[in-house]
């Protein structure tokens, strides 16, 4: 991808990766489920078309278009300091990738790179990683809707490459600000005919 296709670079961190043979969070909230440890990774596989190597979602046609999930970490720390809970695990919320210094929330519907030194993994930002009733049980009691608007994106894979935690570069389309990295989308209200 070109530098005028994707002008603005940020300098970001990957401060959380994640892949998981099997979907933890089904049926009701369940402590027991809620306890066990997540599965954390130093790097990950991306390939295009397929998702990341390993991870349930990987060469589902029902996910294809939603098989990596992009977080910023910036919002889950603004949610702990509102619900006062203490330090909230970003990766218990599933996601694949977590970032530090980029407003993630506005590049649904946006073509981005991300860079940590092995080549650029292309992605195709979607629709939101909507947070469910399990953040409750998971993060603490008021994360389910307090992370409405800032659970993350859905992505599309549209290059193979390796994400590995630690610096990256992120270029995108659009302009993003830092510093809004943890603040929340609300949708626009409807109007009425």
């Amino acid at each position: 991808m070109s530098d005028a296709e994707l002008p603005y670079r940020y300098a970001v961190e990957v401060v959380g990766l994640l892949a998981s043979p099997r979907h933890r969070y089904d049926g009701r909230p369940d402590g027991a489920v809620a306890a066990l440890p997540v599965e954390r990774r130093d790097r990950i596989e991306v390939r295009a078309g397929h998702g990341v190597v390993g991870d349930r979602y990987a060469g589902r046609a029902a996910h294809r278009d939603a098989s990596v999930t992009v977080l910023a970490v910036e919002g889950v720390e603004q949610l702990a300091a509102e619900l006062g809970s203490g330090p909230l695990d970003p990766l218990a919320l599933r996601r694949t990738v977590v970032l530090r210094g980029a407003e993630v929330e506005a590049l649904r519907g946006q073509l981005f790179g991300l860079d940590c030194g092995t080549g650029e993994v292309l992605l195709a930002g979607g629709r939101p990683a909507n947070p469910c009733a399990w953040m409750d049980t998971v993060l603490a009691p008021g994360a389910h809707r307090g992370l409405r608007g800032r659970g993350g994106v859905r992505c599309a894979p549209r290059s193979d490459g390796v994400l590995r935690l630690g610096p990256a570069v992120l270029r995108s389309a659009v302009p993003l600000d830092p510093a809004r990295a943890g603040d929340a989308v609300r949708p626009a209200p409807r109007r009425r005919p």
